[in-house]
């Protein structure tokens, strides 16, 4: 009696986990393709590249100014007192050392500019992709951009034309 209670007990416990495993469902998704396709994200990425070229051009004058400065010293150096000659070099090696923290603070400027940019673009894709997740009763949709996901199989759910059609891009 006591073996066929384990015997019964054994066979619901595997019969149990092989339909539990029957029921889940997985999808996946290429992230970063999906916002690449997207409008807004054309349009933040042109917001951004008018900003660098603000910024480049800018930088550009900065460094003409210097380029000219050197060489009105260069032309100038053997005939300048020691007084004049020490404030000129000095000046130059300021504006140099302006124009390398210019460039520092552009670059954290244009980093954090793409992070404002883009992180409604961001949200706006993660909260379609939780719909259709819940709309497809998927467990987990791996991000296949990320290289993490090292296999996944045909039965996997290709879940980007549901986020597509869910975000209104073709």
């Amino acid at each position: 009696m006591k073996l066929i209670k384990i015997f019964i007990l054994t066979f619901i416990v595997a019969f149990a986990g092989k339909v539990t495993a029957q029921d889940l469902k997985f999808g996946h998704i290429n992230i970063q393709q999906l916002v690449a396709e997207l409008p807004e994200k054309k349009a933040a990425d042109a917001q951004l590249q008018a900003e660098a070229q603000k910024l480049q051009d800018q930088l550009k004058v900065m460094s003409e100014d210097l380029d000219k400065k050197y060489t009105d010293y260069l032309s100038q150096r053997d005939s300048l007192p020691d007084l004049i000659r020490a404030t000129k070099e000095k000046e130059i090696q300021d504006l140099d050392t302006r124009i390398k923290q210019y460039n520092q603070m552009a670059q954290q400027t244009l980093a954090q500019k793409e992070q404002q940019l883009l992180q409604p673009i961001i949200q706006k894709v993660q909260k379609a992709i939780s719909e259709v997740g819940q709309e497809q009763g998927l467990i987990y949709i791996f991000d296949i951009s990320s290289q993490v996901v090292v296999y996944h199989s045909d039965k996997s759910i290709d879940c980007a034309p549901l986020v597509k059609t869910k975000l209104g891009i073709q």
